[in-house]
């Protein structure tokens, strides 16, 4: 049941969706990176 329901959500958001969220969750990785970097 469970299986289902996200595999009808990932195809409405899409391929887009996808690399939205991919693109902003590799931003937020550098944002903390660079935060990290610069108080060590």
């Amino acid at each position: 049941m469970e299986n289902k329901g996200w595999r009808t959500w990932l195809r409405r958001i899409g391929v887009w969706g996808f690399l939205f969220f991919l693109a902003k969750g590799l931003v937020w990785l550098a944002i903390f990176f660079g935060l990290f970097k610069t108080c060590a």
